[in-house]
């Protein structure tokens, strides 16, 4: 049965075609989005092979604590976040088949998400203008990226930046929070009291496998025709944060093992974290390590995103490459 499930979403995936843009065909689907407002041209809004939820947002998240925890390899990656002393590991081998995750961690609402196509996990504050919002999966991408909805409004969302760019919450940015995209044995050792995400139904799909192998390894992505950045391969893992609108290649931190800034950020990089988007099993992913970024000694939000991804949202942003 997982089998079957991962061949039916392989095909999904890669077999799609691009749906035509156009909100008159999607307002059947989404009666309460007002299309009237966008900060963006619907061109740029492609159908990812599904509809909307069709990759079903976890709302009812099972833990487990982390001694009890099964299945995970030292080296499975996980979303680690850690909220007012309260620590919780979101594995990559649940979150590639549902991309998003509402929570509540240390009395603060949240949401935890990951975009297989751009590698991009972020942990954001889902409290916003007085609301609590929880999200789910439009279906479409932008950039290759998801787009996520909220409830309560049927706004959409470009998880990339946390922004609202159709319908009523166009413009409002959610806040990010500082989680980490680590090895499982590096979540365990800095939290041993945490707690692990673990799938509330086994059998529903086929946790632990990839349904995208050899995506990070391609030579360009997938659902993507804008323009692709200069001298590094458009899939290579590039590490962002803040306001700099700078980035740093994996490749270079790899290299360099830490970069120091003159504002007090420590970029640092070790090995022991698997790729999901390579072999067919996560745990058997090439290693491409863990990156952490601190400001005098405080974690910050960053990101870990495919080459292409971040110029595409940021074209005019400085790629640092080599030393």
């Amino acid at each position: 049965m997982m089998k079957k499930l991962l061949i039916i979403f392989t095909l999904l995936l890669f077999q799609a075609l691009p749906a035509k843009a156009d909100p008159s065909l999607w307002q059947s689907r989404w009666p309460d989005t007002d299309f009237s407002k966008r900060s963006i041209e619907y061109s740029e809004i492609l159908s990812g092979g599904v509809s909307k939820d069709q990759i079903p947002a976890i709302d009812d998240p099972v833990f487990v604590a982390v001694g009890a925890a099964k299945d995970l390899a030292d080296t499975d990656p996980v979303i680690g976040l850690t909220v007012n002393g309260e620590s919780r590991a979101y594995p990559l081998r649940i979150l590639i088949w549902h991309e998003i995750v509402n929570d509540e961690i240390g009395g603060v609402p949240v949401s935890v998400t990951f975009c297989p196509l751009c590698n991009t996990a972020i942990a954001f504050d889902r409290r916003l203008d007085g609301q609590v919002f929880d999200f789910g999966t439009t279906g479409k991408l932008r950039n290759s990226d998801l787009v996520m909805y909220d409830r309560q409004t049927e706004s959409w969302w470009q998880q990339f930046l946390g922004e609202g760019i159709i319908g009523e919450m166009t413009g409002k940015v959610l806040k990010a929070l500082p989680a980490r995209l680590e090895s499982w044995a590096d979540f365990r050792a800095r939290a041993p009291q945490g707690k692990v995400l673990v799938p509330n139904d086994p059998g529903m799909r086929a946790y632990g496998a990839n349904p995208y192998v050899g995506y990070d390894s391609l030579p360009r992505p997938f659902l993507y025709g804008g323009e692709m950045p200069d001298g590094i391969p458009p899939l290579t893992r590039v590490v962002s944060f803040g306001d700099l609108m700078q980035g740093w290649s994996i490749d270079l931190l790899r290299q360099k093992q830490q970069v120091e800034l003159d504002d007090g950020t420590v970029l640092r990089w070790k090995p022991g974290q698997n790729s999901a988007l390579d072999s067919g099993q996560i745990a058997r992913g090439k290693d491409v390590g863990s990156v952490t970024v601190q400001r005098d000694g405080t974690d910050i939000p960053y990101f870990v995103d495919f080459a292409f991804a971040f110029h595409a949202f940021f074209p005019e942003a400085a790629l640092h490459i080599t030393p």
